[in-house]
């Protein structure tokens, strides 16, 4: 275990895990920069163009449950070069394809390979960095995830309009696979598969906890929210705002940018606070209970008719969901302890990535029907509201469930 104070944090570990999910997001994101001409190459009609976006989520969402599974089971590290490599080559072959199916079909395997993950960066972290030390190594994931589709959206579309988007994704692909002689060189020791897989919980053990729910249910509404931002604020300035498309670019990016610095102001000094006395549970909660609450500033963005004010709270908005972002996966980890940390992030995730079929139709819906977006964002700062109470009421402490306490069973298969 490391529960020593003095364990250093492994910090080449982070810093490749954080180029690895920044990679990740830029892989996921940048068809959405292809898509309008992708959309005239292939004579796409706006149906099919929503659908092949869409197809990522499938197999990232219910894959979740299995790679939780395997990395309980097997060497995290081997497991996060395979889905790195094969994410890396199913975006290199997008750009070789030229019919509907077969992107579909890569679409597919990239929200496979991507799978693996959360799930990996959590046994990883759990089981090499200390509880007190893991809000700025998830802080700066979480950075990762916002700064990849930052860098991609400001550089993807430059290049795309110079040189098309078949070379970028070729080149993209596969220039990312220099990763993993890094990875290899550097990777923790010690992340060798359980030697009883009887120890790891299984499934039902973990949704049993009172605790997982309350870290499922935050960790949707947190993700609803962004979400919802990442797909309907670029229409909504453009369209409610009268933004022209450079000035929406460079909201969305400071959204980004905004958001991702937060998360690793709020991680550093939640560290730094447990580090000096503070309980865990009170900085974890405050941090994500806390974030989510003031995240339910975003409804008056569409209330305030002045831009400029408007856009101000759209930004605290942003940091508060940032101090949200750099606690979620720290609590997780201190949960589910390195014995269960990957089968745990794994449905957690299924479930938060749930969000990301939810928020842009039923915003979609909300929009149609009251033809404003006032309703929109006002369901979402509820969401929000409702995964705060789950942070703050749902869960009692954070601290390690006791796995030893379990009855003793026979290995099994997944859903034992």
């Amino acid at each position: 275990m490391i529960d020593s104070r003095s364990s250093r944090v492994p910090w080449a570990v982070v810093a490749l895990l954080v180029v690895s999910v920044a990679i990740n997001y830029i892989d996921r994101g940048n068809l959405s920069i292809a898509a309008p001409i992708l959309k005239d190459e292939l004579g796409l009609s706006a149906a099919q163009l929503g659908f092949l976006l869409s197809a990522f989520f499938w197999t990232y969402a219910l894959c979740q449950l299995l790679s939780g599974w395997l990395v309980d089971r097997f060497n995290a590290n081997i497991l996060l070069a395979a889905g790195y490599l094969l994410w890396s080559l199913a975006t290199a072959a997008t750009g070789l394809v030229h019919g509907f199916a077969a992107l579909v079909v890569l679409r597919l395997i990239l929200g496979a390979g991507e799978s693996v993950a959360y799930p990996c960066y959590s046994k990883i972290l759990a089981s090499h960095v200390a509880e007190h030390q893991r809000g700025l190594p998830n802080a700066l994931i979480d950075a990762g995830t916002k700064f990849g589709p930052a860098l991609g959206t400001l550089v993807g579309g430059v290049l795309m309009a110079r040189y098309g988007w078949r070379p970028f994704f070729i080149v993209l692909g596969l220039a990312s696979l220099i990763w993993l002689p890094f990875w290899n060189k550097w990777m923790p020791a010690g992340m060798a598969a359980s030697a009883d897989a009887a120890l790891v919980p299984t499934t039902r053990e973990i949704i049993s906890q009172r605790a997982a729910w309350a870290s499922f249910t935050g960790h949707f509404c947190g993700n609803y929210f962004w979400y919802f931002l990442l797909t309907w604020l670029p229409f909504y300035l453009v369209r409610e705002r009268h933004f022209t498309l450079p000035q929406m670019a460079s909201v969305g990016s400071l959204a980004y940018i905004v958001t991702a610095a937060a998360s690793v102001v709020a991680g550093w000094l939640s560290d730094r606070a447990i580090t000096r006395g503070a309980t865990q549970t009170r900085v974890r909660k405050m941090c994500t209970g806390g974030g989510l609450a003031g995240a339910t500033v975003v409804v008056a963005v569409v209330m305030i008719p002045d831009r400029t004010t408007s856009m101000v709270l759209l930004m605290l908005a942003c940091v508060s969901y940032g101090t949200f972002a750099s606690s979620h996966w720290a609590i997780t980890q201190t949960l589910a302890g390195p014995l269960a940390a990957g089968k745990w992030s794994g449905v957690q995730n299924f479930v938060a990535n749930l969000s990301g079929v939810v928020a842009p139709a039923l915003t979609g819906i909300v929009v149609d029907r009251t033809g404003q977006f006032f309703w929109a964002f006002a369901v979402s700062a509820a969401v929000v509201l409702v995964g705060a109470a789950a942070y703050v009421f749902g869960l009692s402490k954070v601290e390690p469930v006791d796995w030893t306490a379990r009855p003793a069973r026979a290995a099994g298969g997944i859903d034992e």
